[in-house]
């Protein structure tokens, strides 16, 4: 058994109940979040199970990995904190930048049923106010 996780069974159990809880946890939260992007009728929607969990169940995962990975080498491990701030400050840029350009897409379309004018943020104009000027 030399793989990385060789040395497992000579974890204490006060270090492996958090790591197999931070592990469960993660998990379940991810797995709800694939759930709400299978689920949810709209891309605006679906959008939200993906975007949100993702920071959550990451950061269980991460912090499982990095409380198992200093026990075993009786030293403190922390590279996962910067893989932490990377998923921290991408993946809520990265969501803001796809519904974005989904608003924009469905603008431009004018499906007036896609929900980009949910909340009155944004207005598909009428046909007749194309050319008009100061509209």
């Amino acid at each position: 058994m030399n793989g990385f996780l060789s040395g497992i069974e000579h974890i204490p159990a006060w270090a492996a109940l958090p790591v197999a809880l931070l592990l469960v946890l993660g998990a379940t939260i991810v797995l709800i979040g694939a759930f709400g992007l299978l689920r949810l009728p709209t891309f605006y929607q679906r959008i939200h199970g993906p975007a949100i969990t993702v920071t959550l169940g990451a950061g269980c995962l991460l912090l499982a990995s990095m409380l198992y990975f200093t026990v075993a080498k009786s030293r403190p491990v922390i590279h996962e904190l910067i893989i932490s701030v990377f998923i921290l400050l991408t993946a809520p840029v990265v969501s803001m930048t796809i519904m974005r350009a989904a608003v924009y897409r469905d603008l431009r379309a004018r499906k007036h049923d896609a929900g980009a004018t949910a909340g009155d943020v944004y207005v598909i104009p009428e046909e007749s106010d194309e050319g008009v000027p100061g509209r």
